[in-house]
């Protein structure tokens, strides 16, 4: 590790599980993800924060074990963010600069996109990030990248991501009472994107479906810009309920079937296959037809794909998305679920698994349910870099150091050795 490499942090806030993640800049541009915690989330529905004391408890251990496995020292974190109540709106801002002859700097192009911050919402919702889509210097549209230009007139088209105002503060307010600071709060569809698109993708146009356990969270990126966002609020676990309901046992026993069984095309699998799962307590073990399980998790689907494919028609950029659909998160790892988009939508669909930065890392890293965390690390990075380049100072997490880690015996050893000091004073 060199002097100069920053190291970060990613949490990742979700329905089913609260993950933290440790990261860095490696070789060739890569991320290497130093270490991994992971905890089971009970006070989160939807995406949004229910109770604050479970959520506490499970980033306080997510982010223990992801110290133990580091050796890192975790202090701020680039937190993601979901729920319904997300909103995106497109808005244009301009500013006139002093001097003709004075290059255009990332401080302008930062004024700017500061501005639209002041934007008044509606009652209850404030402003969570600013994206700049294309910049227009003296009326010359299409511009990516002013910085360098001279003009007076400096304007930007914006994609703005707003949420309710309770909501964000019960995110802040668990991280803090967790004894961390957020550094940055991300939008997760867009962490994901990070994790999993490539360049080329963007530019041809492409959707990015993240399904996540309480919500499916979508993202339209074309011409290497994003174009529209979107919270739908029905995930893996509504499946989960389906099962549950459909097939009358528990809620357990219907998630192990959905993950080992599961099928998001009914027609892929034979009528004589069966699984038997145990009885309650003194009863028969129950038979299940893979057949009927898959029409219900097909049904649950088919109504998640049509609102997808509603908001990709509702964007405006159907005909122009080239590069088809990316589906990551843990809901994508269902069999045959992405012939089951090609068959609604008519587009080119393939799994996203968050490999196309990543240096290395574990198996539970690079799965589909892994790309949030790991596309919030590499935001983090590339936050860290842009205030770097603006000369802005940047948090840095700390590596821990061998004679800070007091281990509880050695706490118990020297409390006793305190005390039988204590005692041979007290004699003399």
């Amino acid at each position: 590790m060199t002097k100069n490499t920053k190291i970060v942090a990613g949490l990742d806030i979700g329905t089913t599980k609260i993950a933290a993640y440790v990261g860095q800049r490696a070789e060739y541009g890569k991320i290497e993800i130093l270490g991994m915690g992971k905890t089971q989330s009970t006070g989160v529905t939807r995406g949004v924060v229910s109770h604050i004391t479970p959520t506490v408890d499970a980033i306080k251990r997510a982010i223990e074990i992801a110290e133990e496995k580091s050796g890192i020292q975790i202090t701020h974190v680039n937190v993601g963010i979901a729920g319904q109540h997300i909103k995106s709106l497109q808005h244009r801002g301009s500013k006139m600069r002093d001097s003709f002859e004075d290059e255009i700097t990332i401080k302008d192009t930062e004024a700017l996109r500061e501005e639209m911050y002041k934007l008044v919402m509606l009652p209850g919702e404030e402003i969570i990030d600013v994206l700049p889509q294309e910049y227009i210097v003296d009326n010359e549209q299409g511009i990516k990248d002013p910085i360098g230009m001279s003009g007076i007139r400096l304007e930007a088209n914006f994609h703005i991501i707003t949420g309710q105002i309770a909501a964000v503060r019960n995110i802040y307010k668990c991280v803090t009472k967790a004894g961390l600071e957020v550094a940055d709060l991300t939008l997760e569809p867009l962490a994901s994107s990070e994790a999993v698109l490539s360049d080329e993708e963007k530019e041809a146009g492409v959707v990015l479906i993240d399904i996540g356990g309480g919500t499916t969270d979508m993202a339209i990126f074309q011409d290497g810009i994003i174009r529209h966002t979107a919270v739908i609020p029905f995930g893996g676990n509504i499946i989960t309920e389906d099962i549950r309901g459909g097939l009358s046992i528990l809620k357990k026993q219907a998630e192990l079937l959905k993950v080992k069984f599961g099928s998001a095309l009914a027609s892929q699998n034979q009528e004589n296959e069966i699984v038997a799962i145990p009885g309650l307590k003194g009863r028969e073990p129950k038979e299940i037809s893979i057949k009927n399980l898959a029409h219900i998790i097909q049904a649950r689907m088919e109504e998640i794909i049509e609102q997808i494919y509603y908001e990709i028609r509702n964007s405006g950029y159907e005909r122009k998305l080239i590069g088809g659909i990316v589906v990551t998160g843990g809901g994508s790892q269902l069999k045959h679920i992405s012939q089951l988009f090609e068959y609604i939508t008519g587009m080119d669909t393939r799994i996203g698994y968050p490999t196309e930065h990543l240096l290395k890392g574990s198996e539970e890293v690079t799965c589909p349910s892994g790309s949030t965390g790991v596309g919030l690390v590499l935001k983090a990075i590339k936050n860290q870099e842009y205030l770097a380049s603006m000369g802005e100072p940047t948090e840095e997490i700390k590596v821990i150091e061998k004679r800070n880690k007091i281990s509880l015996l050695d706490k118990i050893l020297g409390k006793t050795k305190e005390w039988f000091e204590e005692d041979d004073e007290n004699k003399l």
